[in-house]
């Protein structure tokens, strides 16, 4: 059940908003739209693919801004973050103000996640993760077969997310990313909230704050 993944950067702080489709449907999830939702739908039309739903990893305003836009033009439902995030999908107009994006509205979700969740796009199958430090209702969805996971904002090339937010934990991210995505194996390539993909081995080798020789 191949699962095509397409990066489209939005908004001003170049969050990669990714879609997910499934290839047998045709069926995609859009994961993390930050804004720039036209952007976003003229990417679906040239994949062919029909929005399903909307996929949060967190509810920070480059991620989730254009998500209550998508609800009302498609109906789609919303699945995630884990509930920890409430404050901040309730403080979204208060982040567009501060960041100086486009006006968005509070929302919903229409499912929020916990840890062992499963979520589906089409005919395919992703697992939940509950990564909490960046934001404490952080969530980072993981597909076995393809050996992908899409990680938000939890860990980047070379780089891991800021903890300096309210609800902000270091120890915890820390934690998030050695005992929750490393287990997951070297093998598995990460799309970033930001910046290019890398893999958990690169990582664990490279990574200057989660390396394994840090210890």
């Amino acid at each position: 059940m191949p699962l095509t993944l397409v990066t489209v950067p939005v908004t001003a702080f170049e969050q990669n908003c990714t879609i997910l489709m499934c290839d047998e449907t045709k069926k995609a999830a859009i994961v993390d739209p930050g804004g720039d939702v036209q952007r976003i739908t003229k990417k679906l039309d040239e994949l062919g693919a029909t929005a399903e739903k909307v996929l949060l990893t967190h509810a920070h305003i480059d991620h989730a801004g254009g998500t209550a836009e998508l609800m009302a033009q498609f109906s789609l439902p919303v699945e995630g973050p884990h509930i920890g995030d409430k404050f901040w999908i309730d403080a979204l107009p208060q982040q567009s103000s501060m960041f100086g994006f486009p006006k968005v509205e509070t929302f919903t979700p229409t499912r929020w996640l916990e840890q062992g969740d499963q979520v589906s796009v089409g005919n395919v199958t992703l697992d939940v993760l509950h990564c909490p430090g960046h934001t404490p209702g952080h969530v980072v969805f993981f597909q076995p077969e393809q050996q992908v996971a899409l990680v938000g904002d939890v860990i980047f090339h070379g780089s891991i997310g800021r903890t300096d937010f309210p609800k902000g934990d270091h120890a915890e991210l820390i934690d998030s990313i050695r005992n929750r995505l490393f287990p997951l194996g070297d093998d598995v390539t990460f799309i970033p909230g930001h910046g290019p993909q890398s893999s958990f081995g690169v990582e664990r080798q490279t990574n200057p704050f989660v390396a394994d020789h840090r210890g």
